[in-house]
């Protein structure tokens, strides 16, 4: 495993037993740092997001959502001639020193054609810590990206920038909240807008998108891929890599 990744594979070797089917959360002592820990292989039927906080309501996908079942976000031009994935949780500390250090340098390469971004979501840390506030926070986004992608990217960063400093703090949990922060976004607050985030439209739409995250072999968050290979983001110091080391990393497996 990388290091400074929240992550919901097996890690017996920090703890002794692991509750099969199960996901759980470990905060290394001293650390405040979360580990989400899940058995893999078992999520669909017991260990995934879906099996304690069953969404009710109609399947509404965002317009501009990507992907298979609409679960994937695309930030950049559509032929854009690489593509990198990112996969986070709202919630997920780690993907919050990814995004405030590397991030911006991840969007201008997108906003110069250079690649596309497909951020693929994941609502895992909500079971592990306890609260609702990745799965809401991403049904939030889903009513963004209903505006445009660009609204979805800058309220994202909005987001990640005002993330509580202890995880087990659900503030994304309040649709209140995300509305407050939503004024940061320019144009953002539509009627629309903010009758989806106060109804949860999109609430059923996050947890499909949650329910995708466990169909690949991405096994933490942040994990980021350039056209399939993955790169190390965070550091053995558990803070992002240096801005130079990423664009290296990210230059050397775009296409030539």
């Amino acid at each position: 495993m990388a290091p400074g990744t929240s992550t919901r594979t097996n890690h017996r070797r920090r703890r002794n037993a692991v509750v099969a089917g199960a996901v759980v959360a470990a905060l290394l002592a001293g650390s405040g740092v979360a580990w989400a820990i899940a058995a893999k292989g078992s999520e669909a039927s017991e260990g995934s997001d879906s099996a304690s906080t069953a969404v009710e309501g109609p399947l509404v996908v965002p317009a501009h959502a990507t992907g298979k079942d609409g679960t994937v976000i695309t930030y950049g031009r559509a032929d854009a001639p690489n593509t990198v994935s990112v996969h986070e949780d709202m919630r997920c500390p780690f993907c919050e020193k990814f995004e405030t250090a590397l991030g911006p340098t991840l969007t201008a390469m997108a906003d110069q054609g250079k690649l596309k971004i497909e951020f693929r979501m994941a609502a895992f840390l909500d079971k592990n810590l306890g609260g609702k506030g990745s799965k809401t926070a991403l049904a939030a986004l889903g009513a963004a990206l209903n505006e445009s992608p660009q609204k979805f990217k800058q309220y994202h960063d909005v987001l990640y920038r005002a993330q509580p400093e202890k995880e087990t703090t659900d503030t994304y949990g309040s649709t209140a909240n995300l509305l407050e922060l939503a004024n940061k976004v320019d144009g953002l607050r539509t009627p629309a807008f903010n009758k989806a985030v106060k109804e949860g439209t999109y609430l059923p739409w996050a947890q499909k998108v949650a329910d995708a995250f466990y169909e690949g072999d991405v096994t933490g968050t942040p994990t980021v891929e350039v056209n399939g290979t993955k790169i190390g983001v965070i550091g053995q110091d558990r803070e992002a890599i240096a801005v130079a080391d990423f664009t290296a990393q990210v230059d050397a497996a775009l296409k030539k």
